[in-house]
């Protein structure tokens, strides 16, 4: 066991400094249970004007929210349980542990709690960045049975918390991880814009809307089976792989789960297959630059270029279509950002059978028709697109850094291992 340093104490909660102490939630204000009138849908409660908290609306909104779902009557909120702007509240039953400030005055039903009466030498801020670092804690403290999971009253009454000797000190740590999740905020929503702005370019430059300088002229309709040129070399399924072939090194085995829209994606769990299975097989190599096609929903049709995956002999699995146009005649980028269009992924989806799992054939798929232009300006198109993604891929390298960052802080800051005052 680690030795304590010097000025700070073990506690139920952990390490923290000797002049903070450990209190409960009930210690800091009252813990109250949402209420509902019933019947649901009973015309003499629902359909007013009174806002009602739901899931939804603290999914939505963030730490300030405004309920825009659910209305009560005056006679509804009766049977509720009023509260006031301000009033900080925890989801109770189902996705448990969400904490959020209710932004105007509302009722809250009774798959929330609230905190009320919170003492005056406490920061409510502080509180909020307590209470979202214990919402695992509040996971695996909740009663999971049948649908729903619970949190009961009595056991957020008991849950346990740092806290600074000052409220001065309390709300130095609450506008540091504040900044910390306004500059998260910033990032998703410039990133929320840059996927919008892509999605914009697609509709016009892969529908031939808008055309880029020094390119005119009709473009062409042709068929999957056309652009491989009818070989089958060039328009092939993966392999069919039973369980007993699969292990834990080997030949790289890449499933459906690793193709997303438009974008190759690595699974934590990578799945390999022996390297004599691959020759009993018959497996098909596949190669960096191959376009793989997910037959599978969901999406099916969905699409992307193999990048380099830093592995040997690579295969894909029976449901993934390997397409491998000849590059003289089109451009592989291109194409995987034709398959990602709203368009493209309705037409495989009105084609696809089955009913547990969707799928569209390999002679389905490849009787598709789409709309290519000449092979310069899928280029030149490709090449924009793809600026787009790498401004995308930073922003989302970025986001990742500044949340793992505010992880770390919250965990030192909230733990007194960093003093702010």
């Amino acid at each position: 066991m680690s030795a304590i340093r010097a000025g700070y104490k073990q506690t139920e909660v952990g390490v923290i400094p000797e002049d903070w102490e450990v209190s409960k939630l009930s210690a800091i204000g009252e813990i109250i249970r949402g209420a509902s009138p019933r019947p649901k849908g009973d015309k003499r409660y629902y359909g007013g004007d009174i806002p009602r908290l739901m899931v939804e609306d603290v999914t939505r909104d963030g730490k300030f929210v405004v309920p825009q779902i659910d209305f009560l009557t005056t006679e509804g909120a009766k049977k509720s349980r009023p509260c006031k702007k301000g009033t900080l509240t925890i989801v109770c039953s189902g996705t448990v542990g969400v904490v959020a400030f209710l932004g105007v005055d509302a009722c809250i039903h009774d798959g929330f709690l609230a905190l009320v009466g919170v003492s005056r030498l406490v920061s409510d801020d502080y509180i909020f960045h307590q209470l979202s670092a214990l919402r695992e804690r509040f996971d695996s403290s909740a009663t999971h049975g049948g649908v729903f999971t619970n949190l009961t009253t009595t056991g957020v009454k008991e849950f346990a918390i740092p806290l600074p000797p000052t409220k001065a000190e309390q709300e130095a740590i609450a506008e540091a991880l504040s900044d910390a999740d306004a500059l998260i905020e910033s990032l998703e929503q410039l990133l929320a814009k840059k996927h919008h702005l892509k999605q914009g370019a697609m509709q016009e430059l892969l529908t031939g809307k808008k055309r880029l300088p020094g390119f005119s002229g009709e473009w062409s309709e042709t068929t999957l089976f056309d652009l491989a040129q009818g070989k089958k070399e060039f328009f092939d399924d993966g392999d069919w792989v039973e369980s007993e072939h699969i292990t834990t090194d080997g030949v790289r085995l890449i499933q459906t789960g690793n193709i997303g829209v438009g974008q190759y994606i690595e699974k934590a769990e990578r799945k390999y297959i022996f390297e004599a299975s691959f020759s009993t097989l018959r497996c098909k190599e596949i190669r960096e630059g191959d376009l793989l096609i997910c037959r599978l929903a969901d999406p099916a049709g969905r699409a992307c270029v193999l990048p380099n995956i830093g592995e040997g002999k690579i295969i894909t699995s029976v449901d993934v279509t390997i397409f491998r146009p000849p590059t003289a005649i089109a451009n592989r980028v291109f194409l995987a950002n034709t398959f990602s269009t709203d368009e493209w992924l309705r037409e495989v989806s009105d084609r696809s059978g089955g009913t547990t799992h969707k799928r569209i054939s390999r002679g389905a798929l490849g009787r598709l028709k789409i709309k290519v232009p000449s092979l310069p300006e899928q280029e030149a198109i490709a090449a924009i697109l793809v600026d787009m993604d790498a401004e995308i891929a930073e922003l989302e390298s970025q986001l990742t850094k500044t949340r793992t960052l505010k992880q770390g802080m919250m965990q030192k800051l909230l733990t007194g291992e960093i003093r702010l005052v």
